[in-house]
């Protein structure tokens, strides 16, 4: 039987926390879905995550949440990066900062290991995510996992690379950052499944999540303007996938998109 992951894309604001909380225990039950991951990093009015919005996405069903540029936007999230070993930032930050880029969930069989990394082009500036990655494989090898990478990225070049160069040595690599779903999800090769990006949980009638007439407006008249998420109705995507808990292989992945 195989080991199913279920996860989330990057959950946008207010709307995007009620799609997750009412949907994700019925994604979960209806899939029969063995672990869950969430990426949250913009659950706080769009920008950054704060306690409570990890309070609220743990207790609908996340097994982890990941992170990505707007990780530090809400300053009390560091002091929970120090006690919650669930919630993690991207691995390839600096050490010195609080938390990790990865976790290993004990409670499977074969263990579970998530792995959040961050691309650099066109990003804040962080560490090789192709060499950090390496070492944390390195650091995983005297044991057998299925291993999971969120990959919060803006090119599609970055994350289509960083799917090859880990095809046969992780279990799957998910895009995160951009909020569009991408219709290429695949399995490579020598087992690894693929997704440039999962795609946005949050306003459907938007611009990436944020109200439409602001980001027209920033435009059209370069004039800065903060930006704030949108209003109406919401969308959930996110993937699911199989993986042979012998081999550690994918067997498939399949996107999900729910609009309500």
């Amino acid at each position: 039987m195989s080991i199913k992951i279920l996860f989330i894309g990057d959950i946008t604001g207010k709307i995007g926390r009620k799609m997750a909380v009412e949907r994700v225990p019925l994604l979960k039950e209806e899939k029969n879905v063995d672990f869950c991951v969430i990426n949250g990093e913009n659950s706080a009015g769009g920008f950054g995550i704060n306690s409570q919005n990890a309070d609220d996405l743990f207790e609908c069903g996340a097994d982890v949440i990941t992170t990505g540029n707007h990780v530090w936007d809400r300053k009390e999230i560091k002091d929970l990066m120090f006690t919650e070993s669930r919630l993690l930032r991207p691995a390839n930050y600096p050490e010195s900062n609080p938390g990790s880029g990865l976790y290993i969930s004990s409670r499977n069989t074969p263990k579970i290991v998530i792995i959040n990394l961050m691309g650099r082009v066109f990003m804040p500036s962080v560490d090789c995510p192709f060499r950090k990655v390496d070492k944390l494989l390195t650091s995983l090898k005297d044991e057998e996992y299925i291993i999971f990478v969120d990959f919060h990225g803006e090119t599609t070049s970055e994350k289509v690379a960083m799917g090859w160069y880990l095809d046969g040595k992780v279990s799957a690599v998910v895009g995160t950052h951009t909020h569009v779903q991408t219709a290429d999800n695949k399995i490579l090769p020598k087992g690894t499944a693929y997704i440039t990006d999962v795609g946005m949980t949050g306003p459907f009638n938007s611009v990436i999540g944020m109200e439409t007439s602001i980001v027209l407006e920033r435009f059209l008249m370069g004039v800065p303007r903060r930006l704030e998420p949108a209003k109406g109705i919401g969308q959930l995507n996110g993937v699911l996938i199989d993986i042979d808990p012998i081999t550690r292989k994918a067997e498939s992945i399949q996107r999900i998109s729910i609009v309500e």
